[in-house]
């Protein structure tokens, strides 16, 4: 019993991604193959270990439901400025 205790579930690994141009909707699959569709959300305030992976600062959107991390599409434009007219 001492033994269970002792030993230690190995961490989740952090499944980062990158956006398709104008992608709302996460398209990770389950283990059955079927489609997440959770709604992508920026995430401002993330852990030490995720900022360690992206960098500080880092434009950055979680799924809601599986909790898979998405990087912004290198070719659009970024989203952290507010629209200037």
């Amino acid at each position: 019993m001492a033994e269970a205790a002792a030993t230690t579930p190995s961490a989740p690994k952090i499944k980062i991604k990158t956006r398709k141009p104008r992608q709302r909707a996460c398209d990770e699959k389950s283990e059955k193959g079927k489609l997440c569709a959770g709604h992508l959300k920026r995430w401002y305030d993330y852990p030490k270990a995720v900022e360690q992976l992206v960098g500080a600062k880092a434009e950055i959107y979680r799924c809601e439901f599986c909790k898979t991390l998405y990087k912004p599409d290198p070719n659009e434009l970024p989203r952290s400025y507010v629209l200037r007219y």
